[in-house]
């Protein structure tokens, strides 16, 4: 791999976010553009240059591109209401023509799948255009032209997930039945970072695709497979992309402006064509199943890397809250400042469970014990180990250790019967004057009745959560106050 000096646009969106990782772990040269800066600058790497600058604003374009030998579009606007093909074509324009002026040797643009020869929608149409337009600058250009993109987080995908989790019985349209060719977001990324050293002598077009040719139909069918969910579909001969995406904005996170634009994107087969990947590329993608189910093991990873006070706050969202949800998960947040050192703190934290019970309403912890062992599950019989401390693996009751990191953090699986997945998580976080106890309920819901399941007991989480917290917090200032602080004071 050579060492190259980048412009990286789009940065802020789903694949350039991903894109961005890959190439600063690669150690280029790498520049990227905004229209806010701020919001970006947070997410690089100290080595990374980020310049304010807009597409529609030419020379604008000018000091990031300074002294970059390859340049990647990964902009698109289908979010936009009105204009957008408009704004799309001025953008690349001017996008060219800066990158032709600023000695730029290779532009590397990822558009949509779609036979030219079809009345394709003015979403594809318009990013057919933009190919076209960064092919003609005179600087050549690699077109990748994919279909359904798989991964957490993708536009395609969470349309997948949540009609699948909400709807036990789905009206089947017309149009979920037309065959695409959906590619792994690894997979994707594979390519574009390939890019940088293929070959070529003049611009190419390169259509890109999984190892399968799946409609959306047989993608949900897969995602119930990969979930345990058992779906009826019911195929109907109509219904058109504006009704359709109205339908979605009720049971998606989507909007319906983007929905129907996405709807109006995939009336039409989007499968490859061309053998110029498999000839130019080393890479082999996997199938729509394999990528499926990286998508959800990454989400778990990346879920349980992630600081839920972090993000609560940067939000604006109280400090205590019960009703988040991130994509599938449920989340209850509780927050407690205690003076106290996190060593202390941890210690009462880690004393949960077994005869010492679960720091309030132990009757109702014991009840939801009944309950699981009429349904066949383990109960609260196992209690916690004695005369130790906690370790991973270790069972808690009807929960699991997870992972612990004193004085910092510890995690729990719950395996009690329910119809989806559960974790209680506790962290301490060190300040100046004591410690801060984050406690968090996660709970990642199986289809509708697991997400009925939530909405049914929140009542109930709401009392046990935040006496939980409450609870841990009095225990802890019932220590004297010289131990409480004794380590700070040692510092």
């Amino acid at each position: 791999m050579n060492k190259r000096s980048i412009l990286l646009t789009g940065a802020t969106g789903y694949v350039g976010g991903r894109l961005l990782k890959v190439l600063e772990a690669q150690g280029h040269t790498l520049n990227c553009i905004a229209r806010t800066p701020a919001y970006l600058r947070s997410r690089v790497a100290p080595t990374t240059r980020v310049f304010a600058a807009d597409v529609l604003d030419k020379e604008s374009l000018r000091a990031g591109l300074a002294g970059m030998d390859t340049a990647y579009y990964l902009i698109h606007s289908l979010g936009e209401s009105k204009g957008f093909e408009e704004q799309e074509k001025v953008g690349a324009q001017n996008f060219a023509v800066v990158a032709k002026e600023s000695g730029v040797k290779r532009i590397i643009y990822l558009g949509g799948m779609g036979n030219e020869g079809e009345e394709l929608s003015p979403h594809l149409r318009s990013r057919h255009e933009v190919g076209r337009i960064l092919r003609d600058s005179g600087v050549p250009t690699l077109e990748f032209r994919a279909s359904i993109v798989l991964g957490s987080g993708s536009l395609s995908f969470e349309m997948i997930r949540a009609l699948t989790e909400h709807l036990p019985i789905m009206i089947m349209p017309r149009w979920v039945s037309v065959l695409a060719q959906p590619i792994g977001i690894q997979d994707l990324i594979g390519y574009l970072v390939q890019a940088l050293d293929i070959p070529i002598e003049a611009s190419e077009v390169v259509e890109i695709g999984g190892a399968d040719q799946l409609s959306y139909r047989q993608l949900m069918k897969e995602y119930a497979r990969l979930r345990n969910l058992k779906r009826v579909m019911i195929p109907v001969p109509v219904l058109t992309p504006r009704l359709s995406s109205l339908w979605l904005g009720l049971v998606t996170p989507l909007y319906a402006r983007v929905g129907r634009k996405l709807i109006e994107s995939i009336k039409h087969p989007t499968i490859v064509t061309s053998n110029r990947a498999h000839e130019l590329f080393a890479l082999r993608p996997c199938g729509a199943a394999e990528a499926m189910r990286a998508a959800l093991e990454n989400e778990d990873r990346k879920f349980a890397e992630t600081r839920w006070s972090d993000s609560l706050s940067a939000s604006g969202t109280p400090r205590s809250y019960g009703g988040y949800q991130f994509r599938n998960r449920m989340i209850d947040y509780r927050e407690k400042h205690v003076e106290a050192t996190p060593q202390l703190t941890f210690q009462v934290i880690e004393s949960i469970g077994g005869n010492k019970g679960w720091f309030g309403y132990d009757f109702l912890w014991r009840w939801r014990g009944i309950l699981d062992l009429l349904v066949g599950g383990v109960g609260m019989r196992r209690g916690r180990p004695t005369h130790r401390s906690l370790r991973p693996g270790d069972a808690l009751d009807f929960w699991r250790v997870e992972e612990v990191e004193r004085p910092h953090k510890l995690r729990l699986l719950a395996e009690m019967k329910l119809p989806g997945r559960a974790w209680l998580e506790f962290v301490v976080q060190p300040q100046t004057n004591g410690s801060v106890i984050q406690q968090t309920a996660i709970y990642d819901p199986i289809g509708l009745s697991g997400r009925i399941y939530w909405y049914c007991v929140y009542p109930l989480h709401a009392l046990i959560f935040q006496d939980m917290i409450d609870s841990i917090a009095s225990r802890v200032m019932r220590q004297p106050r010289h131990v409480r602080l004794l380590q700070n004071r040692e510092r």
